[in-house]
């Protein structure tokens, strides 16, 4: 049987990598796809070309994956169950929880999910008189969706005044300002936890580190991730269950609760503060790069965890993962994250991904009809390498990307140097 993958990124590649490896399924498609999922895996793996807006198009899969947060946002999953199109992911409702960061500041309330304290404006004069009276470091937040960019972190009451103008006033992000929130700064180290849900049954995945900014140190502007790994060393079990007991689990039993059952994968973005763990956001879906580091430790069929959370059976599935460590180093576009050139020559992923432990997976990049690859996007590749510890993956990773060249191409070179 036939599967799809909605997105075009890393993660939808990695999805399909890891889709194609199930014995059940004879060819995933995804749609628009990139270079590295026009033709992989021997030919399991092929984009297609579908009108996404005409749901009865997508009939003939017998599950369909939605990769990114938009479509999901926008509805998707509703329009598809409605013609009765088996599909992993939360309905529009559920999406709230990342689509609309008011909402999941409520939602965090009401069902008493520690976080830090904030405040919502829709009025810019009365969000720049708050920030000038708050006696205390602030984060400046895009309530809705702004593409991984629409969160800063000033330094001085000055940056946070121009990035509270450029959302609300210049209307850097559009309507994703139409809400902002200024959120009291946390400081320690940050985790991601990521589950799989079926609506009432929560299976955690083991817990992932990015790193967002875009250069060594942690320097430079947020970027979508530049790098990833798991597990991560600072999230050992006892505290996963800790945080799947009093976060995760709470927010699927609180979406029930509230009538939006969530149902694909929750994402949690943590901060280990001083005080205890706090929410920093939720994701609607599988994290970019996270995916990538987290899906190479999944030995149990992917295909059979989707099914089982839409059929609402997780309980019954064990989920087993390697006994293993994975990194992920993604390289970029000169430029990124703010403009970058599109059409330069990839050399060397083929040698990278024919190395032992190592895995190439697509994102910005085009196959032109040569077989050339090109560059087609600000996160272009990311490598990640596969270790009995997380030292090994990381050599491998870089062992990977030291294979690969493109003209004005970057990467990180301390993906897992604090762990």
């Amino acid at each position: 049987m036939n599967v799809l993958v909605i997105g075009s990124g890393g993660r939808e590649h990695a999805l399909a990598w890891k889709l194609a490896q199930s014995p059940q399924v004879e060819r995933v498609f995804v749609a628009p796809g990139n270079g590295g999922t026009a033709d992989d895996a021997g030919g399991r793996i092929r984009n297609v070309a579908l009108d996404l807006a005409d749901p009865t198009a997508l009939r003939s899969f017998r599950l369909v994956v939605i990769g990114p947060e938009a479509p999901l946002a926008d509805g998707i999953v509703d329009r598809l169950q409605a013609v009765g199109v088996r599909c992993f992911g939360p309905t529009a409702a559920a999406a709230r929880l990342e689509a609309s960061k008011a909402f999941a500041k409520a939602f965090m309330a009401r069902h008493a999910i520690p976080t830090a304290r904030a405040e919502v404006f829709s009025d810019y004069a009365a969000a720049l008189a708050y920030l000038r009276r708050v006696d205390y470091p602030v984060v400046i937040k895009a309530s809705g969706l702004a593409a991984g960019k629409g969160v800063i972190v000033p330094e001085m009451l000055a940056e946070a005044e121009v990035a509270l103008y450029r959302i609300m006033v210049e209307r850097q992000f559009g309507a994703a300002g139409d809400e902002v929130l200024i959120e009291e700064r946390l400081a320690g180290p940050e985790v991601s936890l990521l589950a799989f849900c079926d609506g009432h049954t929560v299976v955690t995945m083991p817990a992932a580190q990015d790193h967002k900014r875009v250069f060594d140190g942690d320097r430079g502007p947020n970027t979508g991730g530049m790098g990833a790994y798991a597990p991560a060393p600072i999230a050992p079990p006892d505290l996963v269950r800790e945080l799947t007991a009093t976060i995760l689990q709470p927010v699927v039993d609180g979406m029930a609760a509230e009538g939006s059952p969530y149902v694909g994968v929750l994402y949690a973005g943590l901060m280990l503060t001083a005080a205890g763990p706090r929410v920093l956001e939720f994701n609607c879906r599988f994290g970019d790069p996270e995916t990538q580091a987290i899906l190479p430790l999944l030995a149990s069929d992917l295909l059979e965890v989707c099914e089982a959370c839409v059929d609402g059976v997780l309980d019954r599935v064990t989920v087993r993962w390697q006994n293993a460590a994975a990194a992920t180093v993604v390289a970029a576009s000169e430029g990124y994250p703010g403009d970058y050139p599109r059409g330069r020559t990839i050399t060397g992923s083929e040698a990278a991904a024919a190395l032992p432990g190592v895995v190439v997976f697509h994102a910005g990049t085009q196959r032109l009809a040569d077989g050339r690859f090109v560059t087609d996007g600000g996160r272009v590749l990311a490598v990640t390498g596969v270790g009995a510890d997380l030292r090994q993956a990381l050599d491998r990773a870089y062992a990977g990307m030291r294979c690969i060249h493109f003209d004005g191409m970057h990467y990180r070179r301390d993906i897992g140097a604090k762990q």
